[in-house]
């Protein structure tokens, strides 16, 4: 899923910074002059919001325009989005951000420790944003206290995607004589590594055409999630305090991982591709079948017509017998619960996720709206648009929200897996070790968190 609509290629990396923040974080002008903001900032009555997010993703224009549309109120715009160790100074200095960018799945943190505004008193209000209009990917930013997906909502998505699904060069197939993935039928992850195999061409003990690329070097937590999920097993206990990978479930997920990375035929911790990400290898025919999102096509907007002809979609896989297709990160926006400055947030938060810059943003094809009345708007006119249209429509129905625990960060369980499936995969452990190791690990985490928490 990408961060926003981008001009040029792009990669996860950007969204996926994010998701660990704060760990120990012209129709329209009628409808965005519902609520009186606050004054605050300037002598003059003006309000002066900050806002914390990328300018590639709140632009200039868009600035322009809603200050255009709010004449009380103006943006100072602190970049980037995802610095943590900034945003961390100015909440302890108590003058936060009046807006700030985040992950809708690693949103638990934040609420769970008061940082963050409740919203649902907004929303009943609003007439721009609805509860009613909120696709079930803005389930991850509520909380009740003790679970994720209940409660009010802390937070709104922009834009996501879900991330487990495969995007594949069906002339890459061809050249190898291999039948191409079904567009509606997942593929299991015993066969796609079947298929990795057949697709992956070597020379000289080196690999110079990939059958897969997972995202290896953004981390392993979001596919073993998604593979637990598929098989019906779950990441924490009921109170979100432990973990335990040494199940039937997780031990089969992290004995993938290390058959993957030993067969060579994918980028992994053995053999790192130097530029971090799957886009410029797939993009220059040497990866047959990348897992990414929707958000993956708006790379290939300006791609050549050979490149657009040949490349699809297909669902997430599937561990067990269960269809998962959950979404990794689901950038968004909240309002810090010390903002002085709520009801003009609000007015921002209103005009960026459901005005014209989600118009935008849903057109442009880097990503799925997170409003149900923008899901039509995505671009459907060329053969691979229409097809991934309709393959992320489908896995709607099976997409869930990502396990997250309010004591431990992204960053905490992409480091603590990397550490010993390399390791299990280098052969100095074997994967029973490493499932103890991980658990261990994870579990001293979770309490720390706990205990700083309460």
């Amino acid at each position: 899923m990408p961060d926003g609509q981008a001009s040029a290629p792009v990669g996860r990396r950007r969204f996926l910074t994010g998701s660990a923040a704060l760990a120990s974080g012209a129709a329209a002008a009628p409808l965005l002059a519902g609520c009186n903001a606050s004054t605050g900032g300037s002598g003059s009555g003006k309000t002066t919001l900050t806002v914390m997010y990328n300018s590639n993703e709140l632009t200039k224009q868009h600035i322009a325009e809603f200050e255009r549309l709010n004449p009380d109120i103006g943006i100072r715009l602190i970049e980037p989005g995802g610095d943590d160790a900034k945003l961390n100074a100015m909440l302890a200095s108590g003058r936060p951000p009046d807006l700030v960018r985040g992950a809708a799945t690693a949103s638990a943190n934040n609420n769970a420790r008061g940082l963050a505004t409740d919203l649902d008193p907004y929303l009943a209000k609003s007439s721009v944003l609805k509860k009613s209009d909120l696709l079930p990917v803005n389930d991850n930013w509520r909380w009740d206290g003790h679970r994720i997906g209940a409660g009010p909502y802390y937070g709104i998505t922009k834009d996501w995607s879900q991330d487990a699904t495969l995007w594949y060069n069906r002339a890459l197939f061809e050249q190898a004589k291999v039948d191409e993935l079904s567009t509606t039928e997942p593929v299991s992850y015993d066969e796609l590594l079947d298929v990795a195999r057949k697709l992956a061409v070597k020379k000289d003990g080196k690999t110079t055409v990939y059958g897969l690329g997972i995202e290896w070097q953004w981390g392993l937590s979001g596919p073993l999630f998604q593979m637990v999920l598929s098989q019906g097993g779950r990441i924490f206990n009921d109170d979100l305090t432990q973990t335990d990978l040494t199940t039937p479930e997780a031990k089969r997920a992290l004995q993938w991982f290390v058959d993957l990375a030993q067969s060579g035929a994918a980028p992994s911790s053995l053999n790192p591709l130097p530029d971090g990400a799957d886009l410029s290898t797939f993009m220059a025919g040497r990866m047959a079948v990348s897992q990414d999102g929707f958000w993956y096509g708006g790379n290939f907007n300006e791609a050549g017509g050979d490149l657009q002809a040949n490349i699809r979609m297909a669902p997430a896989p599937v561990m067990g017998g269960k269809r998962v297709s959950p979404c990794y990160a689901g950038q968004g926006a909240w309002i810090p619960a010390q903002s002085k400055n709520k009801d003009a947030a609000w007015k921002l938060m209103e005009y960026f996720m459901a005005g014209p810059p989600a118009e935008e943003r849903a057109r442009s094809g880097w990503g799925l709206p997170a409003l149900k009345s923008l899901m039509p708007k995505p671009p459907q006119e060329l053969p691979y648009q229409k097809d991934a249209f309709e393959t992320s429509q489908a896995e709607l129905a099976h997409q869930v929200p990502m396990p997250a625990s309010p004591y431990i960060t992204a960053a905490n369980w992409i480091s603590t897996l990397n550490k010993y499936v390399d390791q299990a995969a280098r052969k100095k452990i074997t994967v029973d070790t490493a499932a103890r190791k991980i658990t261990d690990d994870i579990n001293k985490l979770l309490t720390q968190g706990k205990d700083r928490i309460g």
